[in-house]
């Protein structure tokens, strides 16, 4: 199988915000873990979102204004529209299983931290697959 760069340097892009947005995350959830836990859950998930989505967009423009500047214009927004279609993908399957099992670990009694860092590998694990594959698959890289 032939590595593609452009995939490579996404993948690499999701963890270095996974790593950021779990830490913080984690720190988040050990904060809330007084409140109910449905609010413990949905606060954490934003909070990593916003922190998650801020650092890829910054690396992602970093990674791609030179190759962007030399594409066609309609080349760009056909990439940016998959792109864009394989991260919702993602964060429908990321959401799914990120929510849920965050909210039961809580509930089972499992440390705040430890639950938020527990869930967060396994959705983003499932993210990281779905969105690459999706991207192979309608050939963007």
């Amino acid at each position: 199988m032939k590595l593609n760069p452009q995939l490579l340097q996404i993948n690499r892009n999701f963890l270095i915000c996974f790593v950021i947005s779990a830490s913080l995350s984690a720190i988040v959830a050990q904060l809330l873990g007084d409140q109910e836990n449905y609010l413990n859950t949905t606060t954490t998930i934003i909070v990593g979102y916003v922190i998650y989505f801020g650092i890829f967009s910054v690396l992602f423009y970093w990674d791609n204004k030179k190759r962007y500047k030399s594409m066609e214009k309609g080349l760009i927004k056909k990439e940016l529209l998959a792109l864009i279609s394989s991260f919702g993908v993602g964060e429908i399957i990321y959401l799914g299983i990120r929510w849920p099992t965050l909210y039961y670990f809580l509930e089972i009694g499992i440390e705040p931290y430890l639950a938020s860092l527990i869930s967060e590998v396994t959705a983003t694990g499932c993210y990281m697959i779905s969105v690459t594959v999706f991207l192979r698959k309608t050939k963007t890289f």
